[in-house]
């Protein structure tokens, strides 16, 4: 709708795990490397805990696509609200167990049991990712328990991972569940983005669709932008979608803080409540500090500049006629956009 508008190829703030447009700050990085070496390094259990929209679907399967499939096989589950009969059935469909072993947990044990010793003796790590776990019954938590127990005198046989947003920590403090939280080998956690990382992610993403970031949105746009959203990347990618067809109904380019603040007001953005709950170091959470007020927060220079828009740039669009842009934006105005709440 908008990209020859701002000189994009495709759309740079598409909701999908696409790894192609994977932002790696530093603890990106971390995380990236922590669920490869949980996966292929025997471990155990792994732990990714972070707030919905930090990323960590979009991580998962950026490890997954760093596997060596010769030396790496995986069953990944993100989608876990199943009774132990459809666990079982689903397991044994994705680790390629006979029809009978989906219909009997025995049967299923014994064939898996038999599977991953074939494959420690050929040298193939076999891995259980499942995202969204703070959604796992207690009864598949524990079954997840078990299965990481599969284990020789010296390797264990499975790896699991588990993903999933603070409720899960929380889940895994209690008394029932110590048994399973004493198991987690690798733990991580997914922090929201700093104010010089939303305007990375940003630039990164506008760069990858073909765009310069700075004559798209100004400095103050991406400070109001990282405020609003609390550094969370789901959000900043929903606000600056949002802006951008605003920014296009408009006639307006680049994006600055004032059609932010619409679009936040519309998304219903313009709250405050102290910010994004985060963990400190022992992984227990904590009040993150407040956003910084955007009268006072300063992206950096390089990120987003304020640039006079090129001349000629009308040329760059599919003629609109002055009449039907002003209607598009009236009507702009009046709706809603869709909110993620």
């Amino acid at each position: 709708m908008y990209e020859r508008f701002y000189g994009l190829r495709e759309l740079p703030f598409e909701l999908t795990s696409n790894p192609q447009y994977l932002y790696l700050a530093p603890q990106h990085r971390e995380v990236l490397c922590n669920l490869e070496y949980g996966i292929t390094g025997r471990r155990g259990m792994t732990l990714l805990i972070g707030e919905a929209g930090t990323g960590k679907t979009t991580l998962v399967r950026a490890a997954l696509g760093l596997l060596d499939t010769e030396h790496a096989r995986y069953v990944y589950l993100n989608n876990p609200t199943l009774t132990r009969a459809e666990f079982v059935e689903f397991l044994a469909h994705g680790f390629g167990l006979s029809e009978e072993a989906r219909a009997s947990k025995t049967v299923f044990l014994r064939e898996l049991e038999r599977l991953l010793l074939v494959r420690l003796t050929e040298g193939v790590a076999t891995a259980l990712l499942i995202d969204e776990a703070q959604s796992l019954p207690h009864q598949l938590l524990e079954e997840t328990r078990l299965l990481a127990n599969m284990e020789t005198a010296t390797h264990k046989l499975l790896s699991v991972v588990l993903a999933g947003q603070p409720e899960l920590a929380d889940r895994l403090n209690e008394p029932s569940l110590r048994q399973l939280k004493q198991r987690v080998a690798l733990r991580c956690d997914l922090m929201p983005l700093q104010l010089n990382e939303t305007a990375a992610y940003m630039a990164a993403r506008l760069q990858r669709a073909g765009g310069k970031s700075a004559e798209i949105f100004t400095r103050e746009a991406v400070a109001e932008i990282h405020a609003r959203s609390r550094g969370i990347p789901r959000t900043i990618s929903v606000i600056c979608d949002n802006a951008l067809i605003g920014g296009f109904a408009a006639d307006r380019r680049p994006v600055d803080r004032d059609l932010v603040l619409e679009v936040c007001r519309d998304l219903d953005l313009l709250q405050s409540d102290g910010g994004t709950p985060r963990h400190n170091g022992n992984g227990h959470r904590s009040a993150g500090a407040s956003p910084v007020p955007p009268s006072e927060a300063k992206a950096p220079e390089t990120s987003s500049v304020h640039h006079p828009p090129p001349e000629g740039r009308h040329g760059m669009v599919t003629e609109v006629a002055d009449a039907d842009k002003s209607s598009m934006f009236a009507s702009f105005k009046r709706r809603r956009r869709f909110s993620f709440f």
